[in-house]
């Protein structure tokens, strides 16, 4: 059943009332009877029209977002939808996961839609409680998002998700500590932190979380390994896995422990130049008042000639199944006004998410931010995170491999093989 707002019919016509009497007052003390006539037949055609207009159609999406980058899309659709009577509204919860696995399919308490980053989109596919984006919208009005993340609201072939906006790795350095122009190569870039860090000092030029795949992934990608292919099967000792995580243990060598607090406090302190992180870590980079420069991971090339390829997380809203049989037309609309490129501008000048709507960065304010234009430029070769459902249980055997690797100084092969046969042992178990 349609849920609906109506309009407010009782204030408007007790509003008509109070206007009357005190038009007829007027006319006692001096007012023509014609004029008291026309001022009560104006307001009773204004009672008409508000009997008469539209109701609004409400279109619930529920998150467990940042409340603030929600009520900008809010905003930004609800102008858009207003002359079509139809209003989205974003409710927070908790746990997410779990409330579409206990409401996904229930009409009468579920949402409409759901916003949500694309990583768990297979979970909620094999559900059954998604509907196509492309039961409501063409690829017309899809023209110009970023094929990137419109493959990451893919799954088996089909889209599920209507990307919004998209996060990815960065290389933020300290200009007033780093000498010099940043490389454009990785080897240069190693032979720099060769000649400017000092472990017995604590000072490093370079920091990641060197042991943490999601990290790491931009020399995974970039060497053709993957850490789980689409159909399921783990790729831990594949030899483009073996040749990445070799190349990356000589950084790791020259990073300190690469835990996340520490990689954050060292660059904070002015120990590291320069950190391998997300937009995540510019609030706090911003509050150690340091003079921060940023260069994209795209522009890095690596030995084998390509291009360093970060994962990238893309948050977007799904719809749920029975949302297509009842709200039809709200949901296309919702869809629709998400996809142009206003929604994008705002979403990068008022919270700093990179859109995934492509014109969005002709805005001349958009263009003159260094961290969205970088994400950008690092869309051309990031690469969605898996967003099967195995892929939940690949972060453990992938990071044991890493750690074992770059914190134990273990044997690169064998323990690619045992993560491997661990990775496989915990894929089967899921089935």
């Amino acid at each position: 059943m349609k849920r609906k707002i109506y309009s407010t019919l009782c204030g408007v016509l007790a509003v008509g009332m109070l206007g009357g009497c005190g038009t007829a007052g007027t006319a006692a003390n001096g007012e023509s009877k014609e004029e008291a006539q026309s001022t009560v037949e104006t307001s009773a055609e204004e009672k008409q029209e508000d009997a008469s207009s539209e109701s609004v159609e409400t279109v619930t999406v529920w998150h467990d977002g940042d409340e603030s980058i929600m009520q900008v899309i809010a905003d930004e659709v609800n102008e858009e939808l207003e002359a079509e009577h139809v209003q989205v509204v974003f409710e927070k919860k908790t746990g997410l996961t779990d409330q579409l696995q206990l409401y996904g399919n229930d009409a009468e308490n579920g949402p409409d839609m759901y916003f949500y980053a694309h990583d768990s989109l297979g979970m909620f596919a094999e559900m059954g409680i998604l509907a196509p984006i492309t039961d409501f919208i063409s690829a017309e009005e899809e023209k110009d998002l970023l094929p990137m993340t419109v493959e990451a609201g893919t799954y088996q072939d089909t889209q599920y998700l209507l990307p919004v906006y998209y996060e990815t790795l960065l290389f933020i350095y300290n200009q007033d500590l780093w000498e010099g122009e940043v490389p454009s190569t990785t080897d240069d870039l190693y032979a720099y932190m060769e000649s400017h860090t000092d472990t017995d000092a604590g000072t490093y030029a370079v920091v990641n979380q060197h042991s943490t795949a999601y990290n790491v992934a931009p020399f995974i990608n970039g060497y053709g390994a993957y850490i789980i292919d689409k159909d399921g099967n783990p790729g831990l000792n594949t030899d483009q896995m073996i040749e990445a995580v070799t190349y990356n243990k000589q950084f790791a060598e020259l990073m300190g422990d690469g835990d996340y607090d520490t990689c954050n406090t060292l660059f904070h302190e002015q120990k590291a130049a320069a950190i391998i992180g997300g937009p995540w870590l510019i609030s706090g980079i911003k509050d150690a008042g340091i003079n921060y420069g940023i260069k994209s991971l795209s522009d890095f090339t690596l030995p084998n000639g390509e291009a360093m390829a970060p994962y990238s997380g893309v948050q977007g809203i799904g719809v749920m199944k029975y949302a297509k049989e009842n709200k039809q037309d709200a949901v296309a609309s919702v869809l629709k006004a998400m996809c142009k490129e206003n929604v994008g501008i705002s979403l990068a000048k008022e919270a700093s998410c990179a859109p995934a709507n492509a014109k969005a960065y002709e805005d001349a304010e958009v263009a003159a931010d260094d961290m969205i234009m970088a994400m950008r430029a690092t869309a051309e070769t990031a690469q969605p995170m898996p967003n099967i459902p195995q892929m939940s249980v690949m972060w453990g055997p992938a990071e044991s491999m890493l750690a074992s690797i770059n914190k134990s100084g273990q044997d690169i092969k064998t323990v690619a093989d045992n993560c491997q046969k661990a990775a496989k042992t915990a894929v089967a178990d899921m089935q």
